[in-house]
């Protein structure tokens, strides 16, 4: 058989001590130290959208794994990215498909939303890129932590915001993301 990423991350998460919660256990959803396979790379991130983790690989069989939001039945990302770009207290602006999508909620916003506390991305930000393309979605902050454990966003993938700026203080641009 031949050793993928997705055949290691597979095995770490048949570990006890990596697989995921469920939504409604919170205690679970806290940053939290775990084992996973040796195998996965130092500094790669993989997202498990259904059991609402993100796992930060730190050092070979140790992970930080931190609780997520994810985005909403059909919205959500999957595959592989990579961090180009870091922002701390990042502007916003709606896509275009979320304000058709939406008008009534982000029309209002079309001309974007300064950088701050009250900003949807939150204390901060990293971006996602495939084939150094922006796919504009995002791992960042938010300013509704009780989403945690659910699929309520529009596909990116959210912390809270004391989580994503410890995250993003132990990632670099050029860091490897996987949403299986």
């Amino acid at each position: 058989m031949t050793l993928t990423r997705r055949s290691l991350l597979l095995a770490a998460l048949s570990t006890p001590l990596a697989r995921g919660a469920l939504a409604h256990d919170r205690a679970a959803l806290n940053p939290t130290e775990v084992r996973v396979h040796p195998g996965l790379a130092p500094g790669d991130i993989y997202v498990i959208p259904e059991d609402y983790h993100l796992y930060h690989i730190r050092r070979p069989g140790m992970a930080m794994r931190y609780g997520v939001g994810v985005g909403r039945a059909g919205l959500e990302f999957k595959g592989g990215a990579v961090i180009q770009r870091k922002a701390e207290w990042p502007s916003w602006r709606p896509t275009d498909d979320m304000i058709a999508r939406e008008p009534e909620k982000y029309a209002k916003y079309a001309d974007g939303v300064p950088g701050g506390p009250e900003n949807p991305l939150g204390a901060r930000a990293l971006y996602l890129f495939r084939d150094g393309r922006d796919t504009y979605y995002r791992i960042h902050g938010t300013t509704n932590p009780e989403t945690i454990g659910s699929s309520v966003s529009n596909g990116c993938i959210r912390l809270r915001n004391e989580d994503v700026m410890a995250l993003y203080e132990n990632v670099a641009i050029g860091t490897h993301v996987t949403v299986v």
